[in-house]
Order: C-alpha cells, then sequence, then structure tokens
C-alpha cells in the first residue's frame, strides 16, 4: 500500500471525502460502489467495486467460448478494465484499463459495429493501436452500464459482420441478466 500524504477528518455523520486528485487517478465518479475491508491492524481499504467482476472465471471461460464461435479475439470488461480475455495475450490485456472511447460507448448505451472504410477506431487501451474494437456492445444490468462484451478486429483488419454483432449482443444481454439475478 502507497501512502499519498493525504490527511482527512471524518465528519459528525462519518463521511470522509476522497480528495479529487485520488478520484480523478483512480477512475471514481460520483455514485460508484466502493468496497469496504478491514483489517486487525486498524486499517479500511476502499475498493472500487465491480459487480461483473464478480463473474471472474466464469466470463473467462465465456470469453474463451465467444472467440472460438466467432473465430477473432473477445474481451470482457467492466466499466474501468479488461476483466476477462482470450485470443488475445491475457499478459498484454488482462486488468489494464480500457479507453476513453470505449468507456464513452458504455456510457451511452449504445452498441459500436466497425464499417469498412470508415476511420473511426475504437482503440480497446488508450494510446494502443494494436487491439481495436471491431464490435462493441454494453453490459446493462437493471438500466446502468456495468461492462461491455468487446469483439476486436482480426489482424487482418477486415471489420466485423452481422454474425459477431449478433453474438456480442447475445452476449451482453446474458451477462446483464446474470447480474440481475
Amino acid at each position: 500500500m502507497k501512502a499519498t500524504g493525504i490527511v482527512r477528518r471524518i465528519d459528525d455523520l462519518g463521511r470522509v471525502v476522497i480528495p479529487k486528485e485520488i478520484r480523478r487517478t483512480m477512475r471514481i465518479r460520483e455514485g460508484d460502489p466502493l468496497e469496504i475491508f478491514t483489517d486487525k491492524d486498524g486499517e479500511v481499504i476502499f475498493k472500487k467495486y465491480s459487480p461483473i467482476g464478480e463473474l471472474g472465471e466464469f466470463a473467462s471461460t465465456y470469453a474463451e467460448t465467444l472467440s472460438k464461435t466467432v473465430g477473432v479475439p473477445v474481451c470482457i470488461t467492466d466499466k474501468d478494465n479488461i476483466i476477462a480475455v482470450s485470443g488475445a495475450p491475457k499478459k498484454e490485456l488482462s486488468e489494464k484499463p480500457i479507453s476513453s472511447d470505449l468507456e464513452k460507448i458504455m456510457q451511452e448505451k449504445t452498441t459500436f459495429v466497425a464499417k469498412p472504410n470508415e476511420n473511426k477506431k475504437v482503440p480497446l487501451i488508450e494510446g494502443m493501436d494494436k487491439y481495436v474494437a471491431g464490435v462493441v456492445v454494453p453490459i446493462i444490468a437493471e438500466g446502468d452500464p456495468i461492462g461491455s462484451v468487446v469483439i476486436l478486429n482480426p489482424e487482418d483488419g477486415t471489420p466485423p459482420g452481422e454474425t459477431e454483432a449478433k453474438v456480442a449482443q447475445s452476449a451482453a444481454g446474458f451477462l446483464g441478466k446474470q447480474m440481475e439475478s
């Protein structure tokens, strides 16, 4: 654990303000859930809670099945990070923060499908053009975006077809329902 040098007092209602710099760095937004951990030494740790991250092993298996079905790399993300990868190097992508373009697609609750001869590229990770999204479908649970299913463009650059879009939509819908139950 790294000390920040910032000290905050608890107010009379038991609240603590998390400084803006830390919220910005850690991508904590108003309304984001935080999980609270304690230990016997008196430490209190706040960690961003990722409901889709709870799926862990299931998400990895699901990404693997999707990747085999469509024949290209597939990632499943939460609102901030890549949580499951198949068909691409896991070391290079797992737990990496997603790009702002990908985050925007999720927030807008829209589906993105790359079109042939279109210049709009959605990088998976900020500043890394090696992995570009061919299809992005937000995972919606109880009306809120909690992650996304991303089908990457194949290395030859051919854009995805309708099949890939339908597969991603089905997967996102299924994962969203899993989170609601």
